[in-house]
């Protein structure tokens, strides 16, 4: 499954929003509505799934679902195999 798969399941799993709506452009607090405490917890659910940490200056920077996508994807090609 793709980082981006994955991260639309995710997103679908631990969010109470429209299936619709999850789209990689959708801005989590201004199109989906989430929390900004909801956001928080998803970002530690995306930590445990893809084992790695974000950190609090990056967190701002995740505004939409395609944020958190290119985030996952760039850390994941920093980690050593």
């Amino acid at each position: 499954m793709s980082v981006k798969d994955r991260v639309l399941e995710l997103v679908l799993e631990n969010l109470e929003v429209d299936a619709a709506a999850v789209v990689p452009a959708a801005k989590f607090i201004d199109d989906l509505g989430v929390s900004s405490m909801d956001l928080w917890e998803l970002v530690l659910v995306m930590e445990d799934v893809f084992d790695l940490e974000v950190p609090d200056e990056d967190l701002a920077k995740i505004v939409t679902i395609q944020d958190a996508i290119d985030f996952i994807e760039s850390c994941l090609g920093r980690k050593e195999v």
